[in-house]
């Protein structure tokens, strides 16, 4: 599951916590951003943020108060109070960590999550896959996308795709639970959609078949994995939320979501458990490839030609 539930009698509370780890200049915005989709996905109202900033004694004044300002944006910007957290000097560390906690609130009567879904069911895939795997390519990576080929424009655009349209996924679960009952709902993170996927299947005990040809990639996203040797669907995918809903109501939540301005699309279906997982390439089909760490790691470990 994405978060934990507590039944507190006259609400319910959703509670997740995560830390970022990895080398970023937006770990602060990460940290909010990450806990709050995975409360979202539990079919919850992000409301309440708390935070604990982890510094190597090289962090300078300047360093601790931008990643605070960053919590505090982030914050600002879902709508969710920032109710305190902890900041310290932590010997060993060569790079700032953040460990955040999210409390929710419920939209539903009943927790959402990953394990609902139910062979029939459409999968609606909101938002483009891989989008930040892509933008924490084009901020580390600058150098070698360049070198492979990719345009510096492009690689511009793809640093940017952290603030626009971002990986935030907070208003589309939201618009998803209250347009139509929501089986399941995940949000692809490490591995990608392909993993996201595989967890919605094996949790709910079903199988699935992804439509290859439906699944939106963005050209930067393309570009970089084209220039990397990487596959966009094991990639880390913030940014994107997958959705199983009856049939009936794949169409009117893909609706809602495009007139509020998301991008959202049918690209597979939830099927039998003896089926597998199936991806679907034009009038030809393959199991969907298991991803045993995300794509982002081959390249910082010095294999993004493989």
């Amino acid at each position: 599951m994405d978060a934990a539930v507590l039944d507190l009698g006259t609400t319910q509370l959703v509670a997740k916590t995560d830390p970022i780890t990895f080398a970023t200049d937006r770990i602060g915005w990460y940290a909010v951003n990450v806990n709050a989709n995975d409360v979202a996905a539990m079919g919850a109202e992000p409301r309440w943020f708390l935070a604990t900033l982890l510094l190597p004694e090289s962090a300078s004044e300047a360093e601790a108060a931008s990643l605070f300002h960053q919590v505090v944006d982030a914050c600002a910007a879902l709508g969710v109070s920032l109710l305190g957290g902890h900041t310290e000097v932590t010997y060993g560390l060569d790079r700032p960590v953040v460990v955040g906690c999210m409390l929710g609130e419920l939209i539903g009567p009943r927790p959402v999550g990953a394990a609902g879904a139910r062979a029939g069911d459409h999968l609606v895939l909101a938002g483009p896959i891989a989008l930040e795997g892509t933008t924490v390519l084009a901020r580390e990576a600058a150098e070698l996308l360049i070198q492979r080929g990719v345009p510096p424009d492009v690689v511009d655009r793809a640093q940017r795709l952290l603030e626009e349209p971002g990986i935030s996924v907070v208003a589309q679960a939201g618009i998803a639970m209250r347009t139509a009952e929501v089986h399941a709902m995940h949000d692809p993170t490490e591995g990608g959609l392909a993993t996201a996927a595989w967890e919605m299947a094996q949790a709910a005990g079903v199988g699935a078949r992804i439509d290859a040809n439906a699944v939106p990639v963005l050209p930067e996203c393309a570009d970089v994995c084209r220039a990397l040797g990487l596959s966009p669907l094991g990639l880390l995918a913030s940014g994107s939320l997958l959705i199983a809903v009856a049939p009936a109501d794949s169409e009117p939540v893909v609706d809602a979501l495009r007139r509020a301005g998301y991008p959202a699309a049918v690209i597979g279906a939830v099927t039998p458990s003896a089926q597998g997982l199936v991806l679907q390439e034009g009038n030809a089909e393959r199991p969907l490839p298991e991803f045993e760490r995300d794509e982002l790691a081959r390249v910082f470990d010095g294999f993004g030609d493989a």
